[in-house]
């Protein structure tokens, strides 16, 4: 490109309190961008985290400040969809950006769309598909990883430990809830930091309050009493600490239809598995549509389809030679299909393709790749 392409983002959290869709989709993206040539800046940012903000008014500002392309980060509503329908009389592109369900609407209003998996994809109407391409979420901290498996099957004294990493605050282990005693497992969420005991007691009362009958919340009690069970603050250190010292990595998901009637637990991306992957931990996980691409069985996890399963997985992993050799194999399978160098590589060519006013997903438009 002889001029720089300007590209202004829109973004669904502030750059202050960036939530990890906005760290890992746009911000870990401008160093790349910049670096291929493009000039980008953020364009809006919302005071606090919203999917529908009112963007009234920043047509102008954008076609005022001369941008080639806005960025739409998992935005839309009314107002976003305006929006980009008033760029597109004034010749500016538009990308929208979305991780975890399907927005035809939009799709249809943008130049081209970014989901983060290939099953995302597939679900768009047939006549939108042409406009739809993949960029998955890069793995951000490839440095962090681990170097000691272990060399013990665990027991009641000196159990295993698995981990599991999740962006809210859970009240209940799924699938998992009478655990052996060879196995202790670190949730790491959305909970009070642990100095914090007040705000923990507060944290739990308000969650033993929405709890619809005294089944339910003896169920928590039991979970919050478990010795087995321990439940820590995410920190952008922190997961990482944790996960290293880790024996074992687990994502177990609740497919329940009665719970779960829409089915969202099958638009969720592979970013938890790939987070796992990259350290070197060995994984079991509830197979999603966006996992299954990932692991190959036995070679760089599990996917544990049935209960038994489950038992039958961690179990096999208390032997310390597997879990070295299915850890290393799943630290490669992240780092080269995952990492953030190749999703920029992908993000760039969606917006050379943009600007081009071509089809990004042509077979013939290889030349705009970067």
């Amino acid at each position: 490109m002889n001029e720089k392409v300007k590209v202004g983002f829109v973004l669904l959290s502030n750059r202050q309190n960036a939530i990890p869709s906005t760290r890992i989709v746009v911000l870990n993206m401008l160093p790349y961008l910049k670096a291929a040539g493009f000039d980008a800046r953020i364009v809006f940012e919302p005071p606090i985290s919203t999917k529908t903000p009112d963007v009234a008014g920043l047509a102008d500002k954008i076609k005022a400040e001369g941008f080639d392309i806005v960025f739409l980060q998992k935005v839309f509503g009314d107002s976003v969809l305006a929006l980009a329908q008033e760029l597109r009389v004034t010749g500016v592109k538009t990308v929208f950006s979305i991780c975890d369900f399907v927005n035809p609407a939009m799709c249809a209003a943008t130049d081209a769309t970014i989901v983060v998996t290939d099953y995302l994809k597939s679900l768009y109407p047939a006549a939108l598909q042409h406009k739809v391409s993949v960029v998955h979420d890069g793995v951000e901290q490839p440095l962090w990883r681990k170097t000691d498996w272990g060399s013990h099957q665990g027991s009641c004294f000196r159990p295993l430990r698995a981990v599991l990493v999740t962006s809210g605050a859970m009240d209940q282990l799924p699938l998992l809830s009478k655990l052996p005693p060879w196995l202790h497992v670190t949730i790491v969420g959305s909970y009070p930091a642990s100095g914090s005991p007040w705000r923990r007691l507060q944290a739990n009362w308000w969650q033993m309050s929405l709890k619809r009958s005294w089944g339910e919340r003896w169920r928590f009690l039991r979970f919050l009493a478990n010795p087995r069970i321990a439940c820590v603050a995410w920190g952008p250190v922190s997961v990482y600490e944790t996960m290293q010292a880790a024996d074992i990595g687990i994502i177990p998901i609740e497919v329940d239809p009665v719970r779960d009637p829409t089915g969202e637990w099958k638009l969720k991306s592979e970013n938890r598995l790939t987070l796992m992957m990259a350290m070197g931990l060995p994984v079991v996980a509830t197979p999603i549509p966006s996992y299954e691409p990932v692991v190959e069985q036995g070679v760089n996890g599990f996917l544990a389809r049935r209960l038994d399963d489950w038992w039958n997985y961690l179990g096999a992993l208390r032997d310390p030679v597997l879990r070295r050799r299915i850890g290393q194999k799943a630290r490669e399978t992240a780092l080269n299909g995952y990492s953030m160098d190749l999703q920029a590589q992908r993000l760039i060519a969606v917006l050379r393709s943009v600007m081009a006013g071509v089809d990004p997903n042509h077979p013939l438009n290889k030349c705009l790749k970067p």
